[in-house]
């Protein structure tokens, strides 16, 4: 799957099976996750996604460990290192 693929709505959960959000968009490097209630959203980085199924975007790493990497600020700047575009054909 793609990083273009992956679209809002889908469910974003840690690899100990528990939801840390919703996808809200994606960029190429990042997968923005809008989390219930009145937590920040999370700028997901792509490099933690371990697996993608049936609408469910799986990260490498626990719900406890997710909310507490920082990644509630935006990313300084997400383009891709090779041509534009690039990275958004990514398998993941």
């Amino acid at each position: 799957m793609r990083m273009i693929d992956f679209q809002p709505g889908w469910a974003v959960v840690g690899n100990d099976g528990r939801r840390i959000g919703t996808v809200k968009s994606v960029t190429q490097n990042y997968v923005l996750t809008a989390r219930h209630g009145f937590a920040a959203d999370l700028y997901v980085p792509a490099s933690f996604i371990a697996n993608v199924e049936h609408e469910v975007i799986y990260l490498n790493i626990t719900h406890d460990a997710a909310e507490q990497m920082g990644w509630e600020q935006a990313p300084l700047h997400d383009e891709p290192e090779g041509e534009p575009g690039d990275d958004l054909h990514r398998h993941v």
